[in-house]
């Protein structure tokens, strides 16, 4: 039995993704590690705008991923790039953490609240300024504090996983473990995945969707593979198989994508790239 009075079944909100713009992926150093993390995921929002010609007044929020929000990417970054940018003064902003998922997280979030019938016009997407914040700084800064790690200090935790060490590096080691991956085939993985990229490169495939910065107009991160650098490589654990070339790069960028409702399409006279029909995360074992 229907739970829907005959002939009014309401068909469920979509969402919609207007334009997608990025920074190039900056190298640990390179050409945008100068870039103040509000600067850097600023200049995605601004691009963004510029390109949809949306009115920023519409925007109803923005919303970025973002993993170690202690110094230029803390106080809320996703409003602080916002505000950096020059856009009005009302539109708020919301950080989200789901580590390597975060920004993925944050389209999620936009595309969930225009789907609810919350938001019409909300913009996603993430910034990261390693080479300024190196990686895991949020775990290891409050050492001073009494914090060592987030993780064993927690009686529920060490209970549960002990006092064994968290990281990807060690996660990795023990999936190449379990599934038989040798180095030889990570490394083959990772030259073939350097090659597709540099391919793209030179076909044009990211020029659409990048906004130079500082001068750079591409991804720094690709390079030319090494086959004899690459096999002298020390693994990053004694006896282990992974080294530095099949893991990823420390890198500098940000990226912004315009989610809206089907009625925000026709309010403001914009023509979709694709709508967001299907969206999922799971948990699995952390260590």
């Amino acid at each position: 039995m229907s739970i829907f009075p005959s002939g009014n079944v309401t068909r469920r909100p979509e969402a919609y993704i207007v334009d997608a713009v990025r920074t190039p992926v900056g190298r640990k150093g390179g050409g945008l590690s100068g870039v103040h993390p509000a600067d850097l995921g600023a200049h995605s929002i601004q691009a963004l705008m510029e390109r949809t010609g949306i009115d920023p007044a519409a925007v109803e929020d923005v919303m970025f991923g973002n993993v170690d929000s202690v110094g230029g990417q803390a106080g809320d970054i996703a409003r602080t790039c916002w505000l950096a940018a020059g856009l009005p003064e009302h539109v708020p902003g919301t950080t989200i953490d789901r580590q390597c998922g975060s920004a993925q997280q944050a389209i999620h979030f936009a595309a969930q609240a225009v789907m609810a019938g919350v938001n019409d016009v909300v913009v996603a997407g993430g910034v990261q300024q390693m080479s300024q914040i190196p990686i895991s700084s949020a775990m290891t800064l409050a050492a001073p504090l009494g914090f060592d790690d987030p993780f064993s200090g927690s009686t529920g935790w060490v209970e549960r996983y002990g006092s064994q060490e968290v990281s990807q590096f060690r996660g990795a080691e023990l999936i190449a473990e379990k599934w038989d991956i040798s180095r030889d085939d990570m490394e083959a993985f990772a030259v073939e995945s350097h090659e597709r990229a540099l391919r793209a490169k030179a076909e044009g495939r990211f020029t659409g969707e990048i906004a130079p910065l500082e001068g750079v107009d591409h991804d720094e991160g690709p390079r030319e593979p090494n086959w004899e650098k690459i096999r002298s490589l020390s693994p990053l654990v004694e006896g282990g198989r992974l080294t530095a070339a099949v893991s990823s790069q420390i890198s500098d960028g940000s990226a912004a994508l315009l989610v809206v409702s089907e009625a925000a399409l026709v309010d403001h006279d914009l023509t979709p790239r694709a709508r967001i029909h299907h969206m999922s995360v799971r948990g699995d074992d952390p260590i």
